[in-house]
């Protein structure tokens, strides 16, 4: 199924299929596995089942599903799956809105729309583009490891903001929040390389949130409270500003 083209016309084939385990996840799996086997020989399977558990716990947290992202200029993907817990104007991040001497103009610092997605330790890892395009910065800052689902977070915890822009100039910037489980930030992706909306661009490991900013004149078409899906979800539609209600049910 990766690479197939599926359209809301019916074309494509979908089916429902087993996960993979990213490559990342897999040395961790493996370890958990050594001491799960080691637990149920030496002390018995008292010990060797709850290890046996965790190991599949483990497995299930790196988990890698298929996605399938649309494929439209105007919108803009979600980059993790999780829980829409804050929406709200702020100035984008003050390491993007200074000239860091690589050529790369900053961002503005006028207010822009903010998302931010929580993704606990039950929800798919793995982070998304949220548009095509080149990266032109990544910057990893040290910090501290508040609950991601504070909005302070997005100033003291440990974090990576992300850059990217579009050959027509529209720059999207998207922020990797560490949270109290969450001890490292897993980058795929440097400056200069070229992606496709929906790639995969890193991970958290274990349990985090994501700080997406909008383009100016461009609103949420997802509300608090909303479970989205990273690489599916279209988190804002360009120059789209109308408002949108839901109800909790």
């Amino acid at each position: 199924m990766p690479g197939e083209i599926l359209d809301n016309q019916g074309r494509g084939e979908a089916s429902w299929q087993w996960p993979s385990i990213h490559p990342e996840g897999r040395k961790f799996g493996a370890i958990a596995g050594v001491v799960a086997l080691a637990g149920w020989i030496l002390l018995g399977p008292w010990v060797g089942w709850p290890l046996a558990v965790l190991t599949l716990c483990v497995l299930a947290f790196f988990r890698d599903p298929v996605r399938v992202t649309p494929q439209d200029e105007r919108a803009i993907i979600a980059p993790a799956d999780g829980l829409v817990t804050l929406i709200g104007k702020v100035p984008p991040p003050r390491e993007l809105t200074v000239d860091d001497g690589t050529g790369s103009a900053p961002m503005s610092s006028e207010p822009v729309t903010r998302i931010s997605i929580f993704m606990s330790v039950f929800d798919v890892h793995i982070n998304r583009t949220p548009i095509a395009g080149s990266v032109k910065r990544v910057i990893y800052i040290p910090g501290k490891f508040v609950n991601a689902d504070l909005d302070k977070a997005s100033e003291e915890n440990e974090r990576q903001h992300i850059l990217i822009e579009r050959s027509d100039g529209l720059r999207i910037c998207f922020t990797q929040i560490a949270g109290l489980v969450a001890r490292r930030i897993v980058p795929f992706v440097k400056p200069g390389d070229i992606i496709a909306a929906g790639q995969r661009i890193g991970l958290i490991r274990f349990g985090s949130r994501v700080d997406v900013y909008l383009p100016a004149g461009t609103e949420p078409r997802v509300l608090m409270g909303q479970k989205i899906i990273a690489g599916e979800t279209v988190l804002a539609v360009l120059a789209s500003a109308s408002v949108i209600e839901g109800i909790a049910q």
